[in-house]
C-alpha cells in the first residue's frame, strides 16, 4: 500500500501512531513493510494456504465471534446431502466436469433449495447467470433449513472446520516458506484484534487478484473477516485498493463486456426472451435485488429517454446479447484467428501490461486496423516498427497490414469528470488546464463520435440502426472545443424524477418509466442538485465518518452491511464500536452513519407471508444484497472454482499440492489455448521445474506508473526509476553467478528478456517443501518507447486466467535466470527454442 498507493497509506500510518498494529504480508520486503509493526514473507501464489491456516486457527481456538457467527452469517445453514468436498474427492468439489473444466453448482445448495449466483454469473456461455439470477439463492417457500448449534454434520460450520482441518501451521510452513512462529503471530494478532471491542482490516491491492484463484484469495479473507465479526463494522472490513484511474467506477459503469451499469447482466443470446423474462431470471425474492426492474427500467430510460415505453419493453430489444466468452484475453485471440479486425484502445497498453506481449502484438498484425487512443505514443501504438518482435525478425514493419490510427487524448488534469476509487467514494476533479492542440477527453470523443454517427445514420431505416437512433443523445457542451458537460452526465448517472429533478435515493427508482438513472448505485449522487462528489469539506469540520467529503455508493453510506454493527436487538456491540444502532424511542435505525437497511425495521421484525424484496428480511439480515440476508463462509452459487476456497498451486509452480496431488493448479481455471502461449511445464513437471526452476512475480514502483505510459515518459519519474531491474536474494546471485548492478537475462517458455539485477535481501529465499525456493521479483513498466525503455516483465508470462473474472496470473509463474544480456536478432529466438527443448516442450510452441 505504502508502495503502491501512498497517499492513502497516510491513514495506515495516523491508525499506527494512535496503537493500531500493522502487518505486511507480501514475497517482498516493501516501502510498506519497512513501516509496518511486522513484515511476513510468504511464496508468491501460496495465499490462500496461509488464510487457510488462519481460518483453521480459528476454529481449532474457537476465537470467532459466536454470536455474530450465528445470526449474521451462513454458518448454520445445512448443505445438500449429494454435496461432497475436495476432501471427499481428492481435490475437486462435486458437480465438476472434466473434460470442460465447468462446475455445476446443483449439489453446493441450501437442502431443499434452488442454488443461483449472488450478483449473476452473467456471462456463461450456458447463461447460467440468468438461469438463477442476480440475487443469491432462490428460497421458494419458507427459509433454508438451519441448526442454530452448529453441529449438524452438514451445516455451513462443520464443512467449514472439515474442509480446513489440514490447513494446521505446519502446512502453511511447508507451502508458504513462512516460519510457524511468524505465522501464529499473525493468526493471534488478528483473534485479539476482533470481537464485541475491537475490529481488524485486511487490505489488498489489484495484484491479489492476478492470480488463478484470486477471487478465492478474497473470498478466503472474507471468510475470516465473518467468523471474527469484523464485516459491516467500524475498523473491520476489506478494503480493496482502488488508486488508478477510476479502477472501481470502470467496473460501476463497466468498461466490461458482460455488465450493464450497476451489476446488472447483459442479457445473453440464450435466453434472448422478452424483457419481463430477463427481469424473472434475474430479480430475487429477498433483498435488494428484489428491485431489479426498477433498477433496469430506470437504466432503459437513461439509455433511450422517450424512445422506451412499456409497449416496446423499454427497448430491451436494442441492447446487444452475449453469446460467448468477449473477456480481453480471447479476443486476442480472436485477432490471431481474424474474427476480430479491429481493436478500439482506450488507455490501456496490452503490448506491455498484459500477459505474454508477444501473444498481444503478434495479433495486432493480423488487424485490418487499430485505434489508439493516449496521452503519448504507447508501445501497442508503434509495435508495428519497434517492438521485439520487428528486433528478433518475427515481424517486418513493410509486411504488416494494420492500419493504425493514433489519437491524442486529454489527461484527467486537463478534463472535468469523477473518480469512483478506495472505499466506493465518488470524488470530483477540476480541469486544471486546456488539453493541447488535438488532445481531447474520452468524453469529448466518445460524445462527438455518436454524435457523427447518429448523423450519418439519419433517416435509416434498418433495424440495425434503431439502438443508435434512438439513443438519448443530448449533452449540453462548453467552449471551443464543445467539450460534453461532465456535471450534465453525472446528473444523468445519478437520476432524475418525473419532474426533472435528481433523486435522492435508488429506493426512489420506479417501474414504470417515470424515473431515470444511468446507475442505481450511484442513484442520490446530485441530490439536490448539488454535485456531492465535488464536497470538499476541511477534515478539522468533516464528521465522525467524513461524509461531507465526496459521495459513497450507495446512498453515501459509508460502511456497507452496517447493521452489522450493531447487536441482534439493535443495540450496539459496545460503546467503543457503536455505529448505528436501532432508536426504540424513535422507532428507526440511526447513528454515525446512514443505515445500510431498511431504516423503519425492527430487530425483532419477521417476514408477513408473501413479503418481497427488502421487506422479505428479517430484523436480524444485515447482508441486505443476498437473499437469505446472510454473510456466505459456503458460496451455494455464483463462483465457478468452488463453495469454500482450496489451495491449489499456480498454473506454473515448481512445486506439489500437498493437500492435492491429483489436482496440482486450479482444475477450473481458464487457458486460452495457442501455440504462442506455451507452458514451462508442458513436457512435465520434473522436466519443468529443471529448466525453469525458479518463481518469477511481478510489482509496481512508487515512481512508475502500471503500463509506463504515464511515467516513462516524464523526466523527473525517469531520472528516479531509469532502467527496467530484476529483484534476486543473495543465495540466488551466487547460485546463478549474478553480480549487483550487471545484466540477467530471464527465460520462460514464452519469452526471453534482459534486465540489470539488483541484489537484495528484500526477496528472501525461503524453505518450502524441504528445499530452498527462491524468487525472481521484477517491475513491469518498461517498454520500448519513452525517455527510458526496457524489457516487458509482463512478456515472459502465461495465459492461464481466473475463470470467474479472466485476470491473468502475473504474480506467480516459473522461471530461469542467468547472467549476461540476451541475444538480439534471430539468435533470441534459437535460445528460446533451446529453452522449450530442455524443458520437452515442441519447438513450434503447440500448447500441451
Amino acid at each position: 500500500m505504502a508502495e503502491c498507493h501512498p497517499v492513502g497509506f497516510q491513514w495506515v500510518m495516523e491508525a499506527k501512531e494512535r496503537g493500531a498494529t500493522v502487518i505486511h504480508v507480501d514475497p517482498r520486503f516493501t516501502r510498506t513493510s519497512a513501516l509496518a509493526d511486522l513484515h511476513v514473507p510468504l511464496r508468491a501464489g501460496s495465499d490462500i494456504a496461509f488464510l487457510g491456516g488462519i481460518v483453521n486457527f480459528i476454529l481449532t481456538h474457537e476465537r470467532y465471534f459466536a454470536d455474530y457467527l450465528v445470526e449474521y452469517t451462513n454458518a448454520s445453514s445445512v448443505i445438500s446431502e449429494d454435496y461432497r468436498d475436495t476432501e471427499d474427492l481428492d481435490g475437486v468439489f462435486s458437480g465438476f466436469d472434466a473434460e470442460n473444466r465447468r462446475y455445476s453448482h446443483e449439489t453446493w445448495s441450501y437442502e431443499g433449495m434452488e442454488p443461483a449466483a449472488a450478483a449473476g454469473e452473467r456471462e456463461d456461455s450456458h447463461a447460467s447467470g440468468e438461469r438463477t439470477g442476480s440475487g443469491g439463492i432462490e428460497l421458494g417457500e419458507g427459509e433454508p433449513r438451519r441448526d442454530r448449534s452448529l453441529e449438524h454434520p452438514r451445516c455451513v460450520f462443520q464443512l467449514l472446520r472439515r474442509h480446513y482441518a489440514r490447513y494446521t501451521p505446519e502446512f502453511v510452513e511447508q507451502t508458504c516458506g513462512t516460519p510457524r512462529e511468524l505465522f501464529l503471530r499473525v493468526a493471534q494478532a488478528l483473534c485479539d484484534s476482533s470481537g464485541p471491542e475491537r475490529t481488524a482490516a485486511f487490505v489488498y491491492a489489484v495484484g491479489w487478484t492476478q492470480h488463478t484463484v484470486g477471487v478465492q484469495y478474497i473470498r478466503t479473507a472474507s471468510i475470516i473477516q465473518l467468523l471474527l465479526g469484523n464485516i459491516g463494522r467500524p475498523g473491520g472490513g476489506i478494503l480493496a485498493l482502488r488508486g488508478h484511474a477510476s479502477i472501481q467506477g470502470s467496473t460501476d459503469i463497466p468498461t466490461l463486456y458482460n455488465l450493464l451499469p450497476g451489476y446488472l447482466p447483459m442479457p445473453h443470446s440464450e435466453h434472448y426472451g422478452e424483457f419481463h423474462q430477463y427481469v424473472e431470471m434475474n430479480s430475487a425474492p429477498v433483498g435488494f435485488w428484489g428491485h431489479m426492474e426498477e433498477y433496469f427500467v430506470s437504466l432503459m430510460k437513461a439509455y433511450f429517454g422517450d424512445a422506451a415505453t412499456a409497449d416496446n419493453q423499454w427497448c430491451f430489444d436494442h441492447l446487444p446479447r452475449i453469446d460467448s466468452d468477449h473477456s480481453a484475453y480471447t479476443f486476442t485471440k480472436g485477432m490471431h484467428e481474424g474474427t476480430v479486425r479491429g481493436f478500439l484502445v482506450f488507455g490501456e497498453n496490452p503490448a506491455v501490461g498484459s500477459s505474454n506481449g508477444r501473444f498481444h502484438r503478434l495479433a495486432m498484425a493480423n488487424l485490418e486496423w487499430m485505434v489508439v487512443r493516449d496521452l503519448v505514443e504507447i508501445e501497442t501504438a508503434s509495435f508495428w516498427y519497434r517492438s521485439p518482435e520487428i528486433e528478433s525478425g518475427e515481424l517486418r514493419t513493410e509486411e504488416i497490414a494494420t492500419e493504425v490510427f493514433l489519437l491524442p487524448a486529454a489527461a484527467h488534469t486537463e478534463k472535468n469528470g469523477s473518480f469512483t476509487n478506495t472505499q466506493r467514494l465518488l470524488q470530483w476533479h477540476h480541469a486544471a488546464v486546456e488539453p493541447p492542440g488535438d488532445a481531447r477527453s474520452d468524453l469529448w470523443f466518445m460524445f462527438h463520435l455518436g454524435r457523427i454517427i447518429r448523423e450519418r445514420l439519419d433517416g435509416s431505416t434498418e433495424p440495425r440502426d434503431r439502438a443508435i437512433l434512438d439513443l438519448a443523445w443530448e449533452y449540453p457542451t462548453e467552449g471551443a472545443i464543445a467539450e460534453p458537460s461532465a456535471e450534465a452526465v453525472l446528473r444523468e448517472i445519478g437520476g432524475v424524477g418525473p419532474d426533472g429533478a435528481p433523486l435522492n435515493a435508488y429506493t426512489e427508482l420506479r417501474a414504470d418509466g417515470s424515473t431515470r438513472c444511468g446507475c442505481w448505485i450511484y442513484c442520490g449522487c446530485y441530490a439536490g442538485d448539488v454535485n456531492r462528489p465535488a464536497r470538499r469539506t476541511p477534515r478539522q469540520l468533516q464528521s465522525y465518518v467524513a461524509r461531507e467529503w465526496g459521495w459513497a455508493w450507495p446512498d453515501d453510506r459509508r460502511i456497507i452491511y452496517n447493521r452489522a454493527s450493531a447487536a441482534p436487538n439493535g443495540e450496539p456491540w459496545s460503546e467503543r464500536k457503536r455505529y448505528v444502532w436501532w432508536d426504540a424511542a424513535q422507532g428507526r435505525w440511526t447513528g454515525y452513519d446512514k443505515p445500510d437497511f431498511v431504516p423503519t425495521m425492527a430487530p425483532d421484525h419477521t417476514p408477513e407471508p408473501g413479503a418481497r424484496a427488502e421487506r422479505a428480511l428479517h430484523g436480524t439480515d444485515p447482508f441486505v444484497m443476498q437473499s437469505d440476508g446472510k454473510g456466505w463462509l459456503f458460496v451455494p452459487a455464483g463462483l465457478k472454482d468452488g463453495p469454500l476456497p482450496t489451495h491449489y498451486e499456480p498454473a506454473e509452480s515448481i512445486h506439489e499440492n500437498l493437500l492435492h496431488p491429483e489436482h496440482r493448479s486450479n482444475p477450473a481455471l481458464q487457458v486460452i489455448q495457442h501455440p504462442l502461449d506455451p507452458h514451462n511445464d508442458a513436457g512435465g513437471l520434473a522436466r519443468g521445474r529443471e529448466v525453469f526452476p525458479y518463481v518469477a512475480t511481478t510489482y509496481r514502483l512508487t515512481e512508475h506508473h502500471t503500463a509506463g505510459g504515464m511515467s516513462r515518459f516524464v523526466g523527473y519519474l525517469s531520472e528516479l526509476q531509469p532502467e527496467f531491474f530484476c529483484e534476486v536474494s543473495p543465495e540466488l546471485a551466487a547460485e546463478r553467478g549474478l553480480e549487483h548492478a550487471g545484466w540477467a537475462t530471464i527465460v520462460s517458455a514464452r519469452a526471453v528478456i534482459e534486465a540489470r539485477v539488483m541484489v537484495t535481501e528484500r526477496v528472501p529465499a525461503l524453505r518450502v517443501q524441504g528445499r530452498m525456493t527462491h524468487t525472481v521479483g521484477l517491475p513491469y513498466h518498461w517498454g520500448t518507447n519513452g525517455l527510458v525503455t526496457g524489457d516487458s516483465a509482463n512478456d515472459l508470462f502465461h495465459l492461464a486466467l481466473d475463470p470467474n473474472v479472466h485476470i491473468q496470473e502475473v504474480k506467480a509463474a516459473t522461471c530461469d535466470i542467468r547472467p549476461g544480456r540476451r541475444p538480439r536478432g534471430p539468435a533470441l529466438l534459437t535460445l528460446l527454442e533451446d529453452y522449450r527443448r530442455r524443458a520437452g516442450i515442441p519447438v513450434d510452441g503447440a500448447q500441451t
